[in-house]
């Protein structure tokens, strides 16, 4: 039997302090040196992914932008992604006429890009992109039709509650949409991606492309949920959300007690 085990990275595999730990590096790299599948789902982009995975040696494909790209993991060639339709332009015409000033990605002339208006940013669209500072995917645009270029993903908003909250229950039954408080920043998100985007759709992508039999997920959000529905074993980190503990296979130890790396090294040396 060939078993895939996939991590989510924020709140699960990585730390409070967003790194890996030695022990968490060390113990996976020995495992996917033995044979071990291993791979990881996340909400990030590929290049701020690898940039807080470094060290660690996982060949096989990652999952980013909560399954709206699938790269490699080793030339970080784009293997799969799901673009928007041309619909997106009524959604983006719908946020604008609200005053509502996203943060959109798209693919444009075949480089990565994520566009915003500086100007036009809430507090906490301005601290995100702080901490992208130097990412050569910025792509700074100072009239909104600039949104409306390349092959659109992803779109993200960072505001209040109340008031991304009805734009949440309006497009929830069109895309994918997420809506969650960052578990750094207790800012709120609204985030959107084509419909069928997910990180459970990605693997299950994945899944005909190199036929694993069994596969064990880890997680901590409420972005795992159908991760953790498609899995055979589902795995929640102590600190995981509720919803998220109440599907679970079962409860392990905490990010900042290397809970997947020591299930792994205690599951994967029965096999």
């Amino acid at each position: 039997m060939t078993t895939l085990y996939v991590s989510d990275l924020d709140g699960t595999l990585l730390n409070s302090n967003q790194t890996l730990s030695p022990f968490t590096i060390q113990t996976i790299n020995q495992l996917v040196s033995d044979g071990m599948l291993f791979s990881y789902a996340t909400a990030r982009s590929y290049q701020t992914a690898k940039k807080v995975t470094q060290g660690l040696q996982a060949p096989f494909p990652l999952i980013v932008y909560n399954g709206a790209c699938v790269r490699d993991n080793v030339s970080g060639e784009i293997l799969l992604s799901h673009c928007f339709q041309e619909d997106i332009h009524l959604l983006l015409d719908h946020f604008l006429n609200n005053h509502l000033y996203p943060i959109v990605y798209a693919f444009i002339d075949g480089e990565e890009k994520f566009s915003f208006i500086p100007e036009k940013c809430t507090p906490g669209m301005l601290e995100f992109i702080e901490s992208r500072k130097g990412d050569p995917r910025i792509r700074i645009i100072h009239h909104p039709k600039d949104f409306y270029v390349g092959q659109i993903f992803y779109v993200t908003l960072i505001d209040e509650t109340d008031k991304l909250k009805p734009f949440y229950a309006y497009y929830q039954k069109q895309y994918h949409c997420l809506f969650q408080k960052d578990i750094y920043t207790n800012q709120q998100w609204l985030e959107i991606m084509p419909q069928g985007t997910s990180k459970a759709h990605a693997i299950e992508q994945l899944k005909h492309i190199y036929h694993y039999d069994h596969l064990v997920v880890f997680g901590d959000g409420e972005n795992d949920i159908e991760m953790f529905q498609l899995a055979d074993e589902a795995y929640a980190v102590d600190n995981a959300h509720e919803k998220l503990k109440a599907i679970a296979t079962q409860i392990i130890p905490s990010n900042d007690q290397d809970g997947v790396a020591q299930f792994l090294k205690k599951a994967y040396q029965k096999l």
